[in-house]
């Protein structure tokens, strides 16, 4: 199943407002901040720290 990727920040970002009850700024510049990396040059180096 191929979801894309602005979906899936919509859906964590959704069900973490409403879970954790954090401040809307920081929701945002995480998702925003997310979004941006994984379409970088950075993407392959955070892939090798994460796994």
């Amino acid at each position: 199943m191929d979801v894309p990727l602005w979906l899936a920040l919509l859906t964590v970002g959704f069900l973490g407002i409403k879970l954790a009850r954090p401040p809307w700024w920081l929701v945002a510049v995480l998702l925003l901040g997310g979004y941006l990396v994984a379409d970088s040059f950075l993407a392959p180096a955070i892939s090798t720290v994460v796994k």
